[in-house]
């Protein structure tokens, strides 16, 4: 897009303002969205990827570069626990908590189908009871009042295999049901707790949910990386800078962060464990996809479904605010989003 971005409340230079420029923001060195984590800022920072044209052998080129940047190794995780969840709309999920060996936050799986099952949660483990199995999770079927078996369902008559080793042996799905619909969310606490309309990422998820359930399979890796990695408290200070004219990019870099400082590592080891390696990811970000399949692509995305916002489908619904367009045109014009609807701000 060639559009110049505007400010809703630019900055006005003087001699009490520790920015410079017309808008104070103008001459910031860009850091790319990162694909991996980094503990400071590069000393060479690196522009944003602008929205080229490039032909089938050059965008080929430029992901396989993007890909040699990710790690050699996932993470290791384990899933802890895991419960069925009714929902207000009707559905029900299986919430599966993480815990991993690269930071002590508790990463969440929202599971749509109880057919999808963790291959560390399942794993038998030494003495260990079928009452346990159950108060963890894993079981099959239902849990009920007076069961007392976790690895067969005596109503439905499920059950679960085992190998030698104690690993469960995944189910055999139909064809239609093997590359499952999966969204990889970022917590959000003001977009989906506190009704923000500065972004859309409450609507991402909820609109993540409905298709789930529609579909009756699927998975939300929610992982606790708030504000694209620098946290609330550096946020909420980003949200004040953008009051002044900053866009989410630059208020980043004027915090001393990377414009994405999220890894999308910990997303991929989860799916795995869920035996998810061929997924449709709901997503508009180019540079996830290649994140979550990984360096070796033992996920694979054999399709992208795009996130549209409920504004630009449907009139007088979604998020309605001068604050959500610069957020989406940033996205657009500094990130590289797929989305392709002008924003006029």
């Amino acid at each position: 897009m060639s559009q110049e971005l505007k400010h809703p409340h630019p900055i006005k230079a003087d001699q009490s303002s520790s920015f410079s420029g017309k808008s104070g923001f103008e001459n910031l060195s860009i850091i790319s969205p990162k694909l991996t984590p980094q503990t400071s800022i590069a000393s060479t920072p690196l522009p944003i990827p602008v929205l080229d044209s490039l032909n089938d052998e050059e965008q080929k080129n430029k992901d396989q570069r993007k890909r040699e940047l990710l790690p050699d190794e996932l993470p290791v995780v384990e899933c802890v626990a895991r419960a069925r969840i009714p929902t207000t709309q009707g559905q029900e999920i299986f919430l599966h908590l993480y815990s991993n060996n690269v930071d002590n936050k508790e990463h969440l799986a929202i599971v749509f189908g109880e057919r999808i099952r963790s291959k560390s949660l399942f794993k038998q483990k030494p003495n260990e009871s079928q009452a346990d199995r159950m108060t963890r999770g894993a079981y099959v079927g239902k849990l009920r009042p007076g069961r007392t078996i976790a690895d067969y369902d005596e109503i439905t008559k499920e059950t679960i295999n085992f190998d030698d080793e104690g690993n469960i042996i995944p189910e055999q799905l139909p064809e239609e049901d093997i590359a499952k619909i999966v969204r990889i969310h970022s917590e959000c606490y003001t977009g989906e707790t506190a009704w923000s309309a500065r972004c859309d990422c409450g609507e991402q998820f909820d609109e993540a949910g409905r298709l789930m359930g529609k579909a009756g399979l699927g998975c939300i890796v929610y992982l606790r990386q708030e504000g694209r990695g620098i946290g609330l408290g550096e946020k909420l200070k980003a949200y004040n800078l953008q009051d002044l004219g900053a866009d989410t990019v630059q208020a980043n870099l004027i915090l001393r962060h990377p414009a994405d400082s999220r890894s999308f590592s910990l997303a991929t080891a989860i799916l795995l464990d869920l035996g998810l390696d061929q997924i449709k990811l709901l997503t508009n970000n180019p540079d996830k996809i290649l994140a979550v399949e990984g360096k070796d692509q033992k996920v694979k995305v054999v399709e992208r479904v795009p996130m549209i916002p409920l504004a630009w489908r449907h009139a007088n619904q979604g998020i309605q605010s001068q604050e959500v367009d610069g957020y989406l045109r940033t996205k657009i014009e500094r990130m590289g989003h797929l989305l392709s609807k002008p924003i006029d701000i």
